[in-house]
């Protein structure tokens, strides 16, 4: 469909000369006042309307469309399409509280009841209305859509909307609209629930996650969080350790080692939580005590390591940790877990992860999902860099707001937002 405006200092004036332009063919979208009259001013009207390019080559419609100047602008009509859609959905749970007795008679005894044709006419006749209101309200986006060597569908339109305002990049979110339209069947393009259904499956390969290993007698499990400051090292650090010493099948040996020493406070919250849960705690001031630090723990299955938070910018304070893991004598491995909040938008995300990126890292850790209604910069990120997701930090509560990564509940936050009630 094209989009055409004219306009007129009368709403009657912008009528006719799209009436003298398109004909009675056109559909009315929008009457819009555009410019008051004011001193020196003449006011300025103007209406939109739609004419279906592919009119020239169909045959004439066996009735005739309405005058223009009959038409009510579309958006007025969907609201009219509103009003109907609430009064059948009223009438349809009317019907549903009908008891099985009043319903079906003595047909209960059946081991399975079949609905009546008819409210499973009124259902997909009421789901078929309400993807067309969609279309309508969508009726404008092919002017806004994407940059591609193809137009995309209407259908496509609201999942398109919802991934750019969760925060998405623009580039990720129209390969993936690429990816779609090559390879989604033409059937599931009938409505945008379907739309969404396939949407939801590229999403969920879209985030690779590390999957919890368990240490074994021969192999401790040595995890180092890195990251920005103020994003919850060290909360996370309790949380992780809370997990493992009590929360698993087995209660694993769990110590920790403490790099972040400009902070005080850092050092004393996580003594504390030491303290409370028996741990054993190492502190590290210079590089070459960081092997140390590690042997005085190997009894331990757990031995976790909290770091200075520094900003992605600090060259400094990433060099040491970078001289602590290179100063490393000892035959553990240890996974470089970057720590970082959902809530900051993804070109944050990305300078952040490209400066952290010479500590070698294996896992990311994002905090702060209670804070933030968007999550397509996660998808972004994970999109852009490979990497897998181990941990989600949903709150402040120890040790209960740490859930181990899985792609489902990435993709239900995007497209549904963050729901605790579903953690």
């Amino acid at each position: 469909m094209k989009i055409l405006t004219f306009s007129g200092k009368t709403p009657t004036e912008a009528l006719k000369k799209a009436q003298a332009a398109v004909g009675e063919e056109a559909m009315l979208i929008e009457t819009r006042e555009i410019q008051k009259k004011a001193l020196g001013k003449e006011p300025l009207y103007e209406i939109v309307v739609g004419v279906d390019e592919k009119q020239s080559k169909t045959p004439p419609r066996a009735t005739k469309p309405r005058p223009l100047e009959m038409q009510k602008p579309i958006r007025q009509d969907s609201e009219d399409v509103y009003y109907n859609i609430s009064k059948a959905a009223r009438q349809i749970s009317d019907i549903a509280k009908v008891t099985d007795e009043e319903f079906y008679g003595e047909t209960k005894q059946q081991e399975e009841s079949i609905p009546p044709k008819e409210l499973v006419d009124i259902k997909s006749e009421l789901s078929k209305l309400g993807d067309r209101v969609k279309l309508i309200q969508n009726m404008f986006w092919q002017e806004r859509s994407p940059n591609l060597d193809r137009a995309i569908p209407p259908e496509f339109a609201e999942i398109y909307k919802m991934a750019l305002e969760s925060g998405m990049n623009k580039e990720h979110l129209d390969e993936m609209m690429h990816l779609s339209l090559e390879h989604m069947p033409l059937k599931m393009r009938e409505n945008s629930e379907t739309v969404k259904r396939y949407f939801k499956s590229i999403l969920r390969k879209m985030v690779p996650v590390r999957m919890e290993s368990l240490p074994t007698p021969t192999s401790k499990k040595v995890i180092m969080l890195v990251g920005p400051t103020g994003v919850g090292k060290t909360t996370s650090i309790a949380k992780l350790a809370a997990r493992y010493s009590y929360l698993m099948e087995k209660r694993y040996k769990v110590g920790l080692v403490v790099l972040d020493t400009y902070r005080i406070g850092a050092v004393e919250q996580l003594m504390q939580y030491a303290r409370m849960m028996k741990l054993g705690i190492e502190t590290v001031v210079d590089p070459p005590e960081f092997s140390s630090a590690l042997n005085s723990l190997r009894y331990c299955d757990y031995i976790l390591i909290d770091t200075m938070g520094s900003s992605p910018y600090d060259k400094g304070k990433i060099e040491k940790i970078y001289e602590c893991l290179n100063s490393n004598t000892t035959e553990f491995n240890i996974d470089v877990v970057l720590v970082m909040p959902s809530s900051i938008k993804y070109e944050d995300l990305k300078a952040t992860y490209d400066n952290f990126e010479a500590l070698d890292v294996d896992t990311m850790m994002f905090t702060k999902l209670d804070e933030t209604r968007g999550f397509g910069n996660i998808f972004s990120l994970v999109y852009e860099t490979k990497k897998p997701i181990s941990y989600f930090s949903v709150g402040q509560e120890v040790p209960e707001d740490l859930i181990v990564a899985n792609s489902d509940f990435l993709v239900e936050c995007l497209l549904h937002g963050f729901n605790r009630s579903k953690i």
